[in-house]
């Protein structure tokens, strides 16, 4: 059944480490353990990625911890969307093999990571989050840091489960929430940038799972608001088994809209513009990019090639009950990934 919605709490693996229950739903409600995984902890891959979009300041801002196994990537960037300047910084630490603690539900639990360089907090307190960090050397020594809440937590978010056809043991769970409201401020190269949770929001991007080794993936994601009405949307496709469900969802005044497939139409230049279209007919865009911010990590056994890009987003998305919500120059982001890890 396409778009399966899991509505009964239960555990996320079986005896045997594979998915009960392939499908999507609108809270966490599959409860995932890392000791029922039947793989070895280099192949456990468990992340945390928040991205602030302001409106305010036409910047976005990025944060990342994430255990892979292998290696540990933990980074932050910040992306100038009036000048098209990106400033990313990421710090890899071998073998973490679980060490970072990673929370297992998105209810609760913090993740924090602290050595010479970086030092990153991200709290949850239920009903808002709190995300610090302070990075000297970020830029050349030009220095980051922040404190920054977000709050005003969606009623509902996307979660799904997704199996590999290749490994009946390889799964990803995924929860992404947005808009979140953002207020605080970041400190860089000594000025101070006061967010507005008027104009400011900010998306979570939680992900647990065992991976494939090769696979390429589109992802886009947006937070913000529509005539005062808090709006986002989940899209993305590229890797797994979706016959039970696609992650495309648009988010709407707290409520998730689930719709079925996308296609990114992307030109050999990823700066030119895009168009995204969607087999329903509920998600059509023209996206204008303002900025590739593209990196490629390769260690040989491990590959990352990434080309995120921030632009405008002009369209329309079509709720469940078929009112149209038109956007236009909506701030956010779509990538194109190719990982071998």
């Amino acid at each position: 059944m396409r778009n399966h919605e899991v509505t009964v709490e239960h555990r996320l693996l079986n005896g045997d480490g594979k998915l009960i229950e392939p499908g999507w739903s609108r809270k966490y409600i599959q409860i995932y353990d890392r000791k029922a995984i039947k793989k070895p902890a280099y192949r456990i891959k468990e992340w945390d990625y928040y991205y602030i979009i302001s409106n305010e300041h036409k910047f976005a801002f990025c944060m990342t911890v994430s255990d892979l196994g292998y290696l540990g990537m933990n980074s932050i960037t910040l992306i100038n969307l009036e000048n098209a300047v990106d400033k990313t910084a990421t710090v890899l630490v071998p073998f973490p093999l679980g060490s970072f603690h990673m929370p297992s539900s998105t209810k609760e639990g913090d993740v924090t990571f602290r050595n010479g360089k970086l030092a990153v907090e991200f709290l949850n307190r239920g009903d808002h989050r709190i995300l610090r960090m302070d990075y000297p050397a970020f830029d050349g020594g030009k220095g980051i840091r922040c404190c920054i809440k977000l709050y005003d937590i969606p009623e509902e978010s996307m979660v799904i489960a997704t199996p590999w056809d290749e490994d009946p043991q390889a799964f990803y769970y995924n929860q992404k929430i947005n808009p979140m409201r953002a207020s605080g401020r970041i400190m860089y190269d000594g000025i101070t940038y006061n967010l507005n949770p008027e104009t400011d929001f900010g998306g979570l991007d939680w992900g647990r799972g065992v991976w494939t080794y090769d696979n390429y993936w589109y992802w886009g994601s947006g937070s913000g608001q529509v005539d005062g009405v808090p709006f986002g949307f989940n899209i993305g496709y590229g890797f797994g088994n979706t016959s039970a469900a696609s992650e495309n969802t648009i988010f709407y005044n707290g409520k998730a809209h689930k719709f079925d497939d996308v296609k990114f139409n992307i030109s050999e230049n990823y700066t030119d513009p895009w168009t995204i279209t969607s087999s329903d007919g509920r998600f059509e865009m023209d996206f204008v990019p303002i900025i590739d911010r593209s990196a490629k990590i390769d260690l040989k056994a491990i590959v990352t090639d990434q080309h995120q890009v921030f632009g405008r987003m002009t369209g329309t998305a079509i709720l469940d009950d078929g009112t149209e919500i038109k956007i236009k120059d909506f701030l956010c982001f779509a990538e194109e990934v190719h990982n071998k890890y």
